[in-house]
């Protein structure tokens, strides 16, 4: 007896035996809820005990619907006594009717159910065990003569179910499709049928399976399923089970086996265009999905693929593999995928192929006006469809109108300029691409040299008297203007000579003090390495009187916020001049806010005033002959502090002191304290300290680190709250262990910033990695890793090492590529060392990472201690030597006293 272990049948019984039409024919012994929710009522079957008219077989519908195989299957017989062959389903039906005839016989009226009643209960029972049997029985194996059945992907196909009634007349019954899901047999419910009951249908089948009208040709469990996927295929069985017979007898039913096929599509294709260089390899990868499998073959340029010693295929053919790229591998490359439903196909082309590359960029040139001039640019591709543009100062050169005329660009990419002006002096870009990457480019300078020459002469000018006043000369030079001479009224003006005129840098003549004197005709000439283009015309100098201001604007104004202030201003012309414009400006340059400004006559009004408003203001009158300045201040009561300004500071080890010029307080009538605010450089939370005592512009902010760079502003606050920030500052405490001498600065020493290599040097290396010193018995050792990117640029390396100061080389010689460590030995005890490596290229270079290594103190000490040690030891040698000495001498005037006594003793005798 099988057992109903399958979760997904049992909700399929929980789902009928909700159903209202159950409950109204229950019985109090055994409800259908009861009876469906027991897995001991389940039992197995065999499929092959039903038998079925060897003529049924399965049809798929559809115009394009195809039958590859139909297996057609004929079910055993029973023979009775008579020798007469009966289907199982009618001598089944013939045994249970006989078994009901003989319980009508039977039945008493000593309050037994009737017949009709238990046939009725009885009917219900076996409903709910057919019913359980049917979805919970154990694994079946479908037959080999099952109907096979062969449908197109998208398409539909019917099942042809018959249903053999017993004694061929109708009675009630269930139908029910189930599909194998797994080569244990596992079947899941997809659809399950019963007269006036909803029907059901399983996950995934629901709206595309339906039983088929009762009218036509197929038989009536048959099953017509629609939209059909390629998860569809595999086995399923038509269960018909009767109501009126028991759950051991043999049921209807059918096996059939789907196939579902589908044309090849591709789900991996190599890209149409691979650029490629000669001795590469390449993959071709070519996938398709499809059923069944797809074939997949491989063409060049309409010719299938020969396998050679650098060509070869692979991976069931998916891969089409080319080793070492040459001239003859160059080409297209067609996949085809195709299975007995169809084709697909893709093509790749193969080309050797690179961006643009200049070979020969432009140069700088220096031309003379008039002349001509060729920058050359030219460049390699492949393909060769290079596009040259070229640009002045970042514009298309055929887009300057000054040049539209006298530039040319030839098909070999040179850019030619004929003849040249003194305006065309610039950079010209040449950018060069073939389509594949980025662009390149190149760029150059032209030069245009020129004679030194005026561009403009005012006819007249005026100057003020008793005023300093300026004669133009308006010289355009290239080289640079060396210098310029004067002519006045026709003779040579000597300006060196004169007092109260000096020939400015430009060339222009000041006047310090204006008299009626220096009134004339004046012409200039002026000078260049490339001489002169000739004199100006001639220039009327006029002395004239200046305008004077009649009304002036007071020193000082004060309001308050929201109030209005009208400051007055007008000036007069001297007598031959005309009357001069008057004009309101702020000194600091920034503009005036035109909604709340007012100007009639000379005179300004400013309304609905702000904090912003503060500051001063310039009436300023001019006409042709000078321009004169009447300046005031408007000082805003009432405001929020103004920014402290001049912030700087002065750093030790462990402190920074800072000064600052205060704002404008907001009136007279405000006190103004202020709050520092500071950070450690690179932290995102500020920490902020009251300035005690009150009003004080300096202060010192205690128990920072050495050697740590911070940011410090400064806020003033009144009574009305919180002004406006300084400017931040940036300030680095000393090192520790370093001079108590204070560094007064506003921001870190530049020489202490590392200059990194400029973009414009041209390629560099990656940058060195994992930079460590160690210290050894000999000294200590600086090592590293190369760079992961573009090593082979590396020509050798460089250490540059600082402590306080700026950056210097540690190495003496250039350290080979091929090494990655140095040795030092001079490192002096108790300083703090900051190191970096630099890769160098043939013009660049690129450094690592900045590491901090503090020397340890005790190496101090082991030389102070060998010191000592070493001047003990020679003060013993030296002991001892004299020692040595003293006994030598004393031995050898021994000697020479013995040898006397001796010569005397001698003489003597």
């Amino acid at each position: 007896m099988g057992m109903c272990v399958d979760p997904g049948v049992f909700r399929w019984c929980q789902a009928l035996s909700r159903s209202r039409s159950y409950a109204t024919k229950t019985t109090p012994k055994t409800s259908p809820r009861q009876a469906l929710a027991s897995p001991g009522r389940c039992c197995s079957a065999r499929a092959n005990d039903r038998n079925t008219d060897a003529s049924r077989s399965a049809i798929t519908s559809g115009t394009h619907s195809k039958v590859k195989t139909v297996s057609n299957y004929t079910s055993s017989s029973s023979t009775n006594d008579a020798g007469h062959v009966h289907e199982d389903n009618s001598l089944l039906t013939g045994q249970y009717s006989a078994r009901v005839r003989r319980r009508t016989a039977t039945d008493s009226n000593g309050g037994r159910t009737t017949t009709s009643d238990k046939s009725l209960n009885r009917l219900i029972s076996f409903l709910l065990l057919a019913l359980c049997f049917t979805l919970g029985c154990c694994t079946i194996n479908p037959p080999q003569d099952a109907v096979h059945i062969t449908a197109i992907l998208g398409e539909s196909v019917v099942f042809n179910c018959h249903v053999d009634f017993p004694g061929e007349h109708p009675v009630p019954y269930v139908l029910q499709w189930e599909k194998k899901v797994s080569e244990k047999g596992q079947e899941i419910p997809i659809f399950i049928w019963y007269e006036s009951y909803p029907t059901h249908s399983g996950e995934g089948y629901e709206g595309r399976v339906s039983r088929v009208p009762p009218n036509s040709t197929f038989g009536a469990a048959s099953l017509n399923l629609t939209d059909i996927r390629e998860s569809d295929q595999g086995w399923y069985e038509c269960k018909v089970v009767f109501l009126n017979r028991p759950p051991k007898q043999h049921k209807n039913g059918t096996w059939f086996h789907l196939d579902v096929h589908a044309p090849p599509r591709f789900s991996v294709t190599p890209e149409d265009i691979i650029y490629v260089n000669l001795g590469d390899s390449i993959i071709l990868n070519c996938q398709a999905d499809g059923t069944p499998t797809p074939e997949i073959l491989w063409y060049k340029d309409a010719n299938p693929v020969d396998p050679s010693s650098t060509v070869g295929i692979f991976n069931d053919g998916t891969e089409l593999r080319i080793s070492t790229i040459r001239h003859e591998d160059i080409g297209d490359y067609t996949c085809i995928a195709r299975n007995g439903e169809g084709q697909v196909s893709h093509t790749a082309r193969v080309i050797i192929a690179g961006g643009a590359v200049i070979m020969v960029p432009p140069t700088n040139q220096t031309k003379l006006e008039g002349e001509k001039v060729q920058f050359t640019c030219e460049a390699k591709a492949m393909p060769g469809n290079v596009t040259v543009r070229w640009f002045r100062e970042g514009s298309p050169v055929r887009e300057v109108a000054a040049l539209e005329t006298r530039v040319t660009i030839r098909k070999d990419g040179s850019l030619i300029i004929n003849p040249v002006s003194a305006d065309d002096s610039g950079q010209y870009t040449c950018e060069v691409s073939n389509g594949i990457g980025e662009p390149q480019s190149a760029s150059a300078y032209l030069n245009i040299e020129y004679p030194a020459k005026v561009t403009f002469t005012p006819t007249i000018q005026y100057l003020p008297f008793r005023l300093a006043g300026v004669v133009q000369c308006y010289i355009k030079a290239n080289p640079p203007l060396q210098y310029v001479t004067w002519t006045k009224d026709k003779r040579l003006l000597e300006p060196y000579q004169t007092k109260d005129i000096v020939i400015m840098n430009n060339g222009s003549l000041l006047f310090t003090r204006v008299n009626q004197n220096h009134q004339g005709r004046y012409t200039c000439t002026p000078y260049n390495a490339q001489g002169t283009q000739g004199s100006s015309g001639h220039m009327e100098v006029l002395v004239r009187k200046p305008p004077a201001f009649t009304v002036e604007p007071d020193p000082l104004y004060q309001r308050k916020v929201g109030e209005s202030v009208e400051m007055h201003c007008d000036a007069q012309e001297a007598e031959g001049t005309s009357k001069p414009s008057i004009q309101w400006q702020r000194r600091d340059g920034q503009p005036l806010q035109k909604n709340r400004v007012r100007i009639n006559s000379g005179n300004i009004t400013i309304e609905n005033l702000r904090r912003s408003d503060f500051g001063y203001y310039q009436c300023v009158a001019s006409n042709e002959v000078a321009t004169i300045v009447s300046a005031t201040q408007l000082v805003i009561e009432g405001t929020q502090p103004h920014a402290p300004y001049n912030l700087s500071g002065s750093a030790t080890e462990f402190s920074v002191t800072l000064s600052w010029m205060p704002g404008y307080s907001g009136g007279p009538d405000y006190k103004q304290d202020y709050t520092i605010w500071y950070r450690e450089a690179g932290v995102s939370e500020w920490s902020t300290i009251p300035v005690t005592p009150s009003g004080s512009t300096q202060v010192t902010i205690n128990r920072l680190s050495p050697g740590t760079t911070y940011e410090f502003q400064v806020i003033g606050k009144n009574a009305l709250g919180d002004g406006m920030m300084s400017k931040v500052i940036t300030i680095r405490t000393l090192d520790a262990q370093k001079a108590k001498k204070p560094s007064t600065t506003t921001a870190a020493p530049n020489d202490k910033e590392f200059k990194h290599a400029p973009e414009d040097l041209g390629p560099k290396p990656g940058q060195p990695r994992n930079v460590t010193v160690v210290e050894i018995p000999n000294g200590f050792l600086i090592s590293w890793q190369v760079p992961l990117e573009r090593a082979h640029l590396v020509q050798f390396y460089t250490i540059k090492y600082r402590t306080d100061a700026q950056w210097k080389t540690l190495n003496r010689g250039q350290i080979r590529p091929e090494e990655t460590s140095y040795l030092v030995k001079n490192l002096v005890g108790g300083r703090t060392y900051y190191f970096r490596v630099l890769a160098n290229s043939l013009k660049s270079y690129e450094t690592s990472e900045e590491i901090k290594f503090p020397v340890p103190a005790r190496v101090k000490h082991k030389a102070i201690t060998a010191g000592v040690v070493g001047g003990i030891l020679f003060f013993i040698v030296a002991i001892i030597l004299s020692i040595c000495a003293v006994k030598i001498c004393n031995k050898r005037k021994r000697r020479k006293q013995e040898k006397e006594i001796i010569r005397l003793q001698n003489s003597t005798w």
